[in-house]
């Protein structure tokens, strides 16, 4: 029996919440309205009691899986790995096509998040880079080789 219908979402839990959507967005990404989500739904879910947390909904604009960023105001948030290189056991990093890699790779060094390591091409199909950003998160950037 098949229990998934469709992947609906990925989500990140951030320190500022407003820095890394603005991030997200001048990458393209369209984000839906700020709210807030407290009450006993969400101390259920996330097994602890009093919590209140702020979520923004990101999108590409040709729609899909939606990326979800979410920030604690109860209980505080604790500190993650910022540096966490890619074999670090966990979640490293939300993958996006680009249509420019360069120009993607040159707009985000622009506003200071940089390369993890290089460039690299994958058997002539992809070109792919990750990108550091905010509060270090991995984002990967990939760009299909046209032939």
């Amino acid at each position: 029996m098949t229990f998934i219908r469709r992947f609906d979402h990925v989500g990140i839990t951030v320190a500022d919440l407003d820095a890394v959507t603005a991030f997200f967005v001048s990458l393209g990404l369209e984000a839906d309205r700020k709210m807030a989500v407290e009450g006993e739904f969400l101390d259920t879910v996330i097994g602890m009691t009093g919590a209140r947390t702020e979520i923004v909904m990101l999108r590409a604009p040709s729609g899909g899986t939606t990326l979800e960023l979410s920030s604690f105001t109860r209980p505080d948030h604790l500190p993650g790995s910022p540096a966490a290189p890619a074999n670090e056991l966990g979640l490293r990093n939300v993958a996006f096509e680009v249509h420019d890699l360069q120009a993607a790779v040159d707009h985000a060094a622009a506003d200071g998040y940089g390369l993890v390591g290089g460039i690299g091409e994958y058997e002539g199909v992809w070109r792919m880079a990750y990108v550091r950003g905010p509060e270090g998160i991995i984002v990967s950037l990939a760009e299909r080789i046209e032939k």
